[in-house]
């Protein structure tokens, strides 16, 4: 029964899936010339349309805010989401599209590293800004990841450090820690960041280490569990790099067998498609974020809160959707700081100089410039408690 509840709530509806066939075509015949227009690819209608749907509506719920005050420069800020089913070669033809036909003027949201990696050279190459993409790969943080890459999350290699030291802390020893990886650039680059963060906390030799894999794309996890329970050293803490839907199946077939297993995931993976797949009693389930608990008492969470209810009429509030909205948020920043006309070349310019940001998240204040990439420095560590994610540490400046 479990099995089947999780392949059931996992399939995208037909309504789902054709609108945003729908959005990919029409939309850009609903806004007027004048509008400033920006582009989105993400995964809207394959194994992670949850991220990708979330991330988009988060965006609008901010435009929404802005274009309801006058817009910027009295323009309006439209967003032009196209589905490219955590395809990376379909990214790269939206990403194309965006810019070449639809002439947007940044691109902001990408969901996953391997689309990043198709992307990036097409928006360097026609100097647009990618702002905001839903990744924490080092490929985008790199010296020469070119003029247009800006980040607003921290990286993945923050949110491993984290999740080692409350692994650490518990008494686990680095070489009781396995890995779970998708068999793509995601998984791989996360994997090198792991064991580069595990030597630095005493592991000498990390062949030893469970690593085991499951293909892109898909939920055929049953291997890697098998490769858990025949593991010579038994795991007492995977680090997962997967999506939610792999996820709560590799959880669901282990628990039984190994119940005191805990399983460390990154923000990647979303915390509420994940809570929704797994039954309430699960226990060991952890998992960083790089966005502050949706329900948390500051100024920015009270004003997504308040702006979704305004919105949608709904209070099903995500992490992801309110990084959607942060991102949003801290590109108006950008926009209001231009001067003049408000272009591709304008936008890169001011977010090359802007500096502090009056967006926040915590006590440290989000900052950007073009020697800085990437605003957030801050990972929240979440444990899964009667049905949902709960915060249970943060730290504001991780390294």
């Amino acid at each position: 029964m479990v099995m089947y509840s999780v392949v059931e709530k996992l399939r995208c509806s037909v309504s789902q899936c054709l609108l945003a066939v729908a959005l990919a075509f029409y939309g850009s015949l609903l806004f007027a010339q004048d509008d400033i227009l920006v582009g989105m690819s993400g995964d809207m209608s394959g194994l992670s349309a949850d991220i990708g749907l979330e991330m988009k509506r988060g965006l609008e719920l901010g435009f929404a805010e802005i274009n309801a005050s006058g817009g910027v420069q009295g323009r309006k800020v439209r967003l032009l989401a196209r589905d490219d089913g955590y395809v990376p070669l379909m990214a790269a033809r939206n990403v194309r599209q965006l810019i070449d036909e639809e002439h947007v003027n940044a691109i902001l949201g990408s969901i996953g590293t391997p689309m990043a990696m198709l992307t990036v050279p097409i928006i360097n190459k026609r100097g647009v800004l990618m702002f905001g993409a839903f990744t924490g790969a080092s490929v985008l943080r790199q010296d020469n990841v070119g003029c247009c890459v800006y980040n607003y999350r921290a990286s993945y290699k923050q949110e491993i450090g984290m999740m080692l030291e409350h692994i650490l802390n518990s008494g686990i020893k680095p070489n009781e820690i396995a890995l779970l990886t998708q068999k793509d650039a995601s998984g791989d680059t996360t994997y090198d960041v792991a064991i580069e963060k595990l030597k630095e906390y005493g592991l000498e030799n990390a062949g030893p280490l469970l690593h085991t894999r499951y293909r892109k794309n898909t939920h055929n996890v049953e291997q890697s569990v098998a490769d858990v329970l025949t593991a010579t050293v038994p795991p007492k803490a995977i680090i997962m790099i997967s999506t939610y839907g792999a996820s709560s199946l590799f959880i669901n077939l282990l628990k039984a067998e190994l119940p005191n297993l805990k399983y460390y995931h990154i923000s990647y993976t979303g915390s509420k498609p994940l809570a929704e797949l797994l039954e309430k009693d699960t226990d060991g389930i952890y998992i960083t974020s790089v966005v502050p608990h949706v329900n948390a008492d500051n100024a920015l969470t009270r004003q997504y809160r308040e702006s979704y209810v305004k919105q949608r009429g709904a209070t099903d509030f995500s992490s992801t959707s309110l990084e959607g909205y942060i991102v949003a948020k801290i590109f108006i920043e950008v926009l209001q700081s231009i001067p003049g006309e408000i272009n591709k070349t304008s936008i890169l310019r001011a977010i090359e100089r802007i500096g502090p940001l009056h967006t926040s998240t915590g006590p440290v204040p989000l900052r950007l410039k073009q020697t800085s990439r990437q605003a957030s420095q801050a990972i929240w560590l979440h444990q899964f408690v009667d049905g949902q994610f709960k915060q249970i540490a943060v730290n504001y400046d991780s390294q």
